[in-house]
């Protein structure tokens, strides 16, 4: 098995800068990471894949993220620069002009990259209006955009580091990620199945017998380590899956029918004649789906008393982790992902993507934005475990990352807080404006929508952000989306049959649901009159407000608002006239109307 890097600890606020050259480490003892004979190091998109998304985002990669990275070091500006080719050096401290004139010398030194802070740290922060700080000091944004040019020009990598993350730490992990690439090198060890591995050896421990994990296909993914071991597991480890005649036999016995019908563990008594000795064997599952089994061979000693419990717990584990290494990205495409949530959030610009990407950044481009429904407790459908959103979850970024990419192929697809989201850059006007690129674009979203809903079962609603005449405004195309979203799921009630959207089909929606938190959020906008009339329903079940809401919504037209209450007319009018006399409210009052209607349509909405 192969040592996987280990993911990074955390990264503490720094107390300040360090104030000295930091002496280069590696795990060769006595040896500069350069002296040792055929050493590699990482790529740059590997060790940024390894660092994870809150570290640091590309600022400029004008020789792609594929370039190599030999060792780590931090560079104060006041020491003399001295790198050597494939360093990635932290550089401190430096600002405006001298900090571009050392990420120029860096790139003739040979230097791979050079991470920067500007304007993130806390101590180059302004004071908000409340006296904390939390917005970036005067002219941060223009002196990044200063050093990517220049980085750029002189062809070398430039990573903006996030403000609390401690120089020191940040040098120690990335050479670490480093030198682990090194040792695994050097070592030449084969890929594994990473933390299956890991899991099964836990569960060994845990039931006392030997483990082995499989797919639904009974190929072996993982084992554990032990000696004991039966004809059946030393067969199954060497050709990494069950022999035919043996697999037979459990189908015989219906041992796979019982494992792919539920989480029922399964007991398959010794057989010496066969030359298989006791078993345990538990069903991977994500919701109906059936994705493996996990078998326990007994030893020389028997099984643990609670191995069944255990064995059973591990199976929901382990079905997580099988998902997620089924559906696991390549690295590129992962990065490719985390640079387009980071465009997404604001945090990098436009011409960062387009260093990595092949995409424009003075072409058209708009968002749509994808929602996957969960059905509400209560609602009468069964609500899927874990393991099952998660398979849906990731098949629904698949799904949409197919249709995106036959409509265009430089398409990119992301998740961000449980949405998946499309960028679909390189958009140019044709002959009808940007009106007919708009129509196809919806057309895309009901078709993906569509697909998904009858490939998952489940409902899922599509916005289409407006469209930007260049990538770098991409982020407001995300957040119209997002308002558009938003809107669709505060009142899917009455509009279930509503799953595409953009801003023109619910801006008054839009608009009344951003006012209404608005006015959740500061409690001295409430009329007290609004609240009686709410409390006084609450303690008597009379119904007041439900009646009043629609009657003011139809505009005072009591006929319609009976019909659509399913009650009499004059029902209606009494309640209203009951409504207007406990809470005081002056119905002919048209801007009291309004704002009742508005405080009754908050309250209405507030979980």
């Amino acid at each position: 098995m192969s040592t996987d890097t280990p993911p990074p600890g955390p990264f503490h606020p720094s107390d300040g800068e360090p104030h000295r050259t930091e002496v280069r480490t590696s795990v060769f003892a006595g040896h500069s990471a350069h002296d040792e004979e055929g050493s590699t190091g990482v790529p740059l998109r590997r060790l940024l894949l390894a660092l994870g998304d809150p570290v640091a985002d590309v600022a400029a990669a004008p020789g792609g993220l594929d370039v190599q990275v030999d060792n780590v070091v931090i560079l104060d500006p006041e020491d003399r620069a001295e790198v050597r080719e494939g360093d990635l050096v932290l550089l401190i401290g430096a600002r405006g002009a001298a900090a571009r004139r050392l990420v120029r010398t860096l790139a003739e030194q040979g230097a791979t990259a050079v991470a920067v802070k500007t304007g993130g740290h806390p101590q180059d922060e302004a004071p908000s209006s409340g006296g904390r700080a939390g917005r970036p000091r005067p002219g941060a944004t223009d002196e990044l955009q200063a050093l990517r040019s220049e980085a750029r020009e002189a062809g070398i990598a430039l990573l903006a580091v996030r403000a609390e993350v401690r120089w020191d730490q940040l040098q120690a992990v990335c050479q670490s990620i480093v030198d682990d690439a090194r040792l695994t090198a050097v070592e030449d060890l084969g890929e594994s199945s990473g933390d299956l591995f890991s899991m099964a050896q836990t569960i060994a421990q845990l039931t006392g017998g030997l483990v082995s994990i499989e797919d639904a296909a009974s190929r072996v993914l993982a084992y554990s380590s032990g000696a004991e071991v039966d004809e059946l597991r030393r067969l199954s480890v060497l050709g990494r899956r069950g022999p035919e005649s043996y697999l037979a036999l459990l189908r015989e016995w219906g041992v796979f029918a019982k494992l792919r019908a539920g989480e029922e563990v399964v007991r398959i008594e010794e057989h010496p004649d066969l030359g298989i000795r006791r078993r345990l064997a538990v069903g991977i599952h994500a919701g109906r789906q059936p994705l493996g089994a996990i078998w326990v061979q007994e030893g020389a000693s028997p099984l643990a008393e609670n191995a069944e419990e255990a064995l059973l717990g591990a199976a929901r584990t382990t079905a997580l982790q099988m998902i997620r290494q089924r559906s696991q990205a390549s690295a590129g495409l992962r990065l490719r992902e985390d640079l387009l949530s980071s465009l997404l959030e604001g945090r990098i610009d436009a011409g960062a993507l387009a260093d990595t990407v092949e995409v424009h950044a003075d072409r058209g481009a708009l968002v749509v934005a994808f929602s996957l429904l969960e059905a509400p407790d209560g609602a009468g459908e069964e609500r899927p475990d874990r393991p099952a959103r998660e398979l849906r979850r990731r098949r629904m970024i698949d799904l949409v990352s197919v249709h995106t990419a036959a409509y265009r192929r430089s398409a990119l697809v992301t998740e961000l807080g449980g949405r998946v989201y499309v960028l679909l850059p390189d958009l140019e006007r044709g002959r009808e404006g940007w009106r007919g690129v708009e129509q196809s674009v919806l057309a895309l979203t009901r078709k993906t929508v569509a697909a998904a809903r009858a490939a998952l079962g489940a409902r899922v609603q599509g916005a289409v952000g407006s469209l930007m005449e260049r990538l770098a405004d991409v982020p407001d195309s995300r957040a119209e989306a997002d308002r558009v979203l938003d809107a669709m799921g505060r009142d899917l009630e009455r509009h279930l049959d509503w799953e595409v959207a953009t801003i023109s089909d619910v801006r008054s929606r839009v608009l009344i649901g951003e006012t209404l938190a608005r006015l959740r959020e500061d409690p001295s906008l409430r009329d007290p009159r609004v609240s009686r009339l709410i409390e006084y329903d609450r303690a008597g079940g009379a119904d007041l407000v439900h009646s009043l809401l629609a009657y003011l919504e139809a505009f005072g037209d009591a006929r319609a608002a009976a019909e659509r209450l399913h009650i009499h007319p004059n029902t209606l009018r009494y309640r209203v006239r009951r409504a207007a006399s406990v809470s005081g409210i002056d119905l002919g009052d048209p801007g009291e109307r309004l704002f009742t209607q508005l405080q009754l349509l908050m309250e209405q909405q507030t979980p």
